[in-house]
């Protein structure tokens, strides 16, 4: 069940996260509910690796390597 909750922020800085979460193509409530998921879950090793793959997931390694591609300094 999401429940609503209610914060009191400096309107100003409501504003910049709102203009940053834009830019970003997000939105605050997003962002929070990532925050409060990644605080709980601190120091759970579990949920850390998750939040890792989740960070890495639009990492594009440009497809597959040759062993020697790998080894190549």
């Amino acid at each position: 069940m999401i429940r609503n909750i209610t914060l009191s922020v400096d309107e100003v800085l409501i504003n910049q996260a709102r203009e940053k979460a834009e830019y970003e193509k997000t939105s605050l409530n997003k962002l929070f509910r990532d925050w409060i998921s990644k605080y709980v879950n601190r120091g759970n090793v579990s949920a850390d690796y998750e939040n890792l793959m989740e960070m890495l997931s639009t990492v594009n390694s440009g497809g597959k390597f040759t062993r020697d591609e790998m080894n190549e300094r």
